[in-house]
């Protein structure tokens, strides 16, 4: 109202002024043009503009700087389009009443390409985001670096690099790929805390495949060098992926309904769900009694869980281990589980990777950690060794002991060797740990232990076959019995397995005002 009044005074004053005011007003629809946003479209994309209405609640977004124009570098090499906002729209607005700060580049506008002004307009609202504690989204649909611009377009990237490094932790910072990303642009998304990307639209690769093609004379597309399945599935690059960006987007917000605005905040607490039973018998049912026999970790995570709550992360990097956010009587809660219908459950590189940054970002964001564990071990073989499965599967185990938010395990089945420790366990600094009556832990598994232990009196045994099955038998009740690690202390209980949820949520319950005093340090060195 106040700004109708002044503008209506000037035009009394000085029809000029408004008359100038309209003008710009009028330039800067006119470059959105038809054939523009029709192009767009074809490509299965929505613009800049449209992706911004999605994302937000309904009337609440502010732009900023929307009409700045590139920055004149007195360069005569290539053309830059003098146009309104320079190829992003930035600003801020709620997402389920809560205030987002975000950014969505423009591929209608010089290819969505970054100038220093470009980057400029990014920042600023990066450097909002981190005052205010406010979550920060970006939308990525770019060319890359305006090439017209050299050096400075290189500087904006390396000033937006910086911002999130500096908001890491603090904001969550979510990425969105909406068509290309390459070159240095990609280090942006990667350095976030999550990247959406959507199917056949997007793609992010460091060199394209036409410098594929010149320097290693391969023939590859965009899609198989960078694409949203490659990065979802090979990579982990992106965390999850969607078949169109309407759904990408829900995606997002939904998301954001789990996490807290900053890390001083504890994540927001949703109405709970009274229909879901605190005590479940169906969960007796899960594991099967073969104990070679794969099932569904996610079972249980959903009747555990408040119903339909349980959101997964990164579901296909790394599928032997499950992660995710769920609600437990409304509150967030972060979910690591290993998953014996892939790989048996193992844990390999890519695994032990994925978990360890997962729980890096809850314990970031004050996000509880429930662990489901069912770990035979770490995965053995020359490519796993000669890879580094030592060095990456240190950093579940750093991650773990270094996260002071509460911290539970519930052991379902195996709990064998290095791998016991490392998901969680007492000794590592676990608050709570629990299993259930099928729970096997030991040193290693019956099979391996009996060869060993055994080796001779099997091989002079007349019927070795039959040795064997009766000295397994004799290790799963003398050796990895969970009653035997109850009473000696090494888990605080063997429930049965109805009750998992009654037990979780006390145990959550009793955590609530958990304190931990960390040593005073600049950082620790993570076996990256």
């Amino acid at each position: 109202m106040v700004a109708y009044y002044y503008i209506r005074l000037r035009m009394d004053i000085n029809g000029k002024y408004f008359k100038s005011y309209l003008e710009r007003e009028d330039a800067f629809k006119k470059q959105y043009n038809a054939e523009r946003i029709k192009k767009q479209h074809s490509k299965g994309k929505l613009t800049a503009h449209e992706r911004i209405a999605l994302l937000f609640d309904a009337g609440t977004f502010e732009e900023i700087d929307a009409y700045v124009t590139p920055l004149d570098l007195g360069v005569d090499f290539g053309k830059v389009e003098k146009s309104y906002g320079d190829g992003v729209v930035t600003g801020h607005g709620k997402i389920d009443g809560r205030l987002v700060f975000a950014f969505a580049q423009d591929f209608t506008i010089m290819g969505g390409s970054l100038g220093i002004v470009h980057a400029r307009k990014i920042a600023k609202v990066q450097e909002m985001a981190l005052k205010m504690g406010a979550p920060f989204i970006g939308i990525n649909d770019s060319g890359g670096a305006r090439i017209q611009e050299g050096i400075a377009s290189l500087s904006g990237y390396a000033i937006i690099f910086n911002n999130i490094i500096q908001s890491s932790g603090i904001i969550p910072q979510i990425s969105v790929v909406m068509g290309p990303a390459a070159g240095g642009a990609v280090y942006s998304p990667a350095l976030t805390d999550w990247v959406f990307m959507t199917s056949n639209t997007s793609y992010m690769f460091v060199t394209g495949p036409n410098v594929v093609k010149e320097v290693l004379n391969e023939e590859i597309s965009s899609e198989d060098l960078g694409g949203a399945e490659v990065h979802a599935r090979k990579s982990g690059v992106a965390n999850m992926i969607y078949d169109d960006e309407e759904n990408t987007i829900i995606a997002v917000r939904k998301l954001l309904s789990y996490l807290p605005s900053n890390n001083l905040e504890n994540p927001p607490v949703a109405a709970p769900e009274n229909d879901t039973p605190g005590v479940n018998e169906r969960l007796r049912d899960i594991v099967p009694d073969d104990p070679n026999k794969a099932y569904d970790v996610r079972d249980v995570v959903n009747l555990i869980a408040d119903r339909n709550s349980f959101f997964e992360t990164s579901e296909l990097f790394a599928a032997n281990i499950v992660t995710g956010f769920c609600r437990m009587e409304g509150k967030t809660i972060g979910i690591v589980a290993n998953q014996p219908k892939v790989l048996a459950g193992v844990l390999d590189i890519d695994s032990s990777t994925k978990g360890a940054r997962f729980i890096r970002f809850c314990d970031a964001f004050n996000i509880p950690i429930l662990t489901l564990e069912d770990v035979p071990g770490f995965l053995p073989g020359k490519d796993q060794e000669h890879a580094g499965i030592i060095r990456h599967g240190a950093k579940l185990l750093f991650a773990y002991a270094e996260a002071t938010v509460p911290r539970i395990t519930v052991i379902l089945r195996k709990a064998y060797g290095g791998a016991y420790i490392v998901m969680n366990s007492r000794g590592l600094g676990g608050d709570f740990n629990y299993a259930w009556p099928s729970a096997e832990i030991a040193v290693m598994g019956p099979d391996g232990a009996v060869a060993i232990l055994y080796r001779r009196e099997l091989a002079e045994a007349k019927d070795p076959a039959a040795m064997k099955k009766e000295l397994v038998k004799k290790y799963r009740d003398k050796v990895a019995n969970p009653f035997i690690a109850d009473e000696k202390g090494y888990i605080d209980e063997v429930i049965d397995p109805a009750m998992t949820r009654m037990k979780v949520l006390s145990a959550f319950s009793a955590l609530s005002n958990k304190s931990v005093k960390v040593p005073s340090r600049k950082h620790g060195n993570m076996p990256l």
